[in-house]
């Protein structure tokens, strides 16, 4: 009689069977959300590229043109600063770009890990509340630097002053060499370079928008024939004006303005002439030169020092 070996009972492992069983139940769902959230970063990463590169392109200026983000905007850039007007232009669009491309970058990615939270199962509530919290108390901590980045904004929008103009912004005078949106930096006439900061700046003097005035005060002696000052200072300063070196920063008529003030060392008239911005201080320069010989050879007396 042949012996028959026992067929083995099959042994089931349970464990991979619950695995597989639960792995045939909600693996269609894993790998749907996991195609999801992996859908979800690519459309945010194309997104943020797309709006950059459109950024960029506005604010790049072809042909030495405005840049487009700057054409809806207000500009008071002086047509007197010459090449430094794209330059100015320039800096201005790529700062205003840097701010819209780190505006853009926060809601792109914002939207797309909320999108990834709800994927998950997880309340983003919670968490938002948590960054809402989070970020106002940076901001007391930081208020200062948010200060500064927020005039820096809103100078940037308004033009209010840019590279090349002279301003006073009250800590310090100068020519702006630069503006970002937290530092201002300016270049007085000593050569020294101040960095004001843009939350500090209560108010601006520019004088370089639209027009400037060149003021010349002449100092006289008490014997001098005023009505005789009066016209030889009119004819000589419109002969100055009208010379060619001038004539290209006068924009209007210049003015004798007469006594402008008598002190107990002499009498001081005044000369007034509208000039393009910019342009005031080398316009008085030539027309002090111009008309004290004036009033010399025509004898009127000079205030002595």
């Amino acid at each position: 009689m042949l012996d028959v070996e026992p067929t083995p009972t099959p042994v089931f492992d349970v464990e991979s069977t619950l695995a597989v069983e639960w792995w045939v139940t909600n693996g269609p769902k894993i790998a749907e959300g996991a195609l999801r959230i992996a859908l979800t970063l690519i459309i945010a990463v194309v997104v943020r590229f797309v709006l950059r590169r459109l950024i960029d392109r506005m604010t790049r200026g072809n042909g030495g043109r405005k840049p487009k983000l700057l054409k809806p905007l207000r500009e008071r850039a002086p047509q007197a600063l010459g090449a430094l007007v794209s330059e100015r232009r320039e800096q201005r669009a790529k700062t205003i770009g840097s701010v819209l491309k780190s505006f853009v970058t926060i809601i792109v990615f914002g939207v797309a890990f909320i999108q990834v939270l709800t994927e998950l199962g997880m309340n983003p509530a919670p968490i938002l509340t948590s960054a809402g919290i989070l970020g106002v108390a940076i901001g007391f901590g930081a208020q200062n630097l948010v200060k500064d980045f927020l005039s820096g904004m809103f100078m940037m929008l308004e033009d209010q002053y840019g590279v090349g103009d002279v301003v006073d912004l009250g800590p310090a005078t100068g020519t702006v060499e630069s503006v970002a949106l937290r530092i201002t930096t300016i270049r007085d006439t000593n050569g020294t370079v101040w960095y004001v900061r843009n939350g500090e700046i209560l108010r601006v003097g520019n004088s370089s928008q639209g027009f400037a005035v060149a003021v010349v005060d002449l100092p006289l002696g008490y014997g001098a024939n005023l009505a005789s000052a009066t016209e030889v200072l009119t004819k000589a300063v419109e002969d100055a004006t009208g010379e060619e070196l001038l004539a290209k920063d006068v924009i209007d008529k210049p003015q004798v303005l007469g006594v402008e003030k008598v002190t107990p060392e002499g009498i001081t008239m005044r000369v007034t002439v509208k000039v393009r911005p910019g342009r005031q201080w080398a316009v008085q320069r030539a027309l002090r030169a111009k008309l004290m010989p004036a009033l010399d050879d025509a004898g009127i007396s000079l205030k002595s020092s």
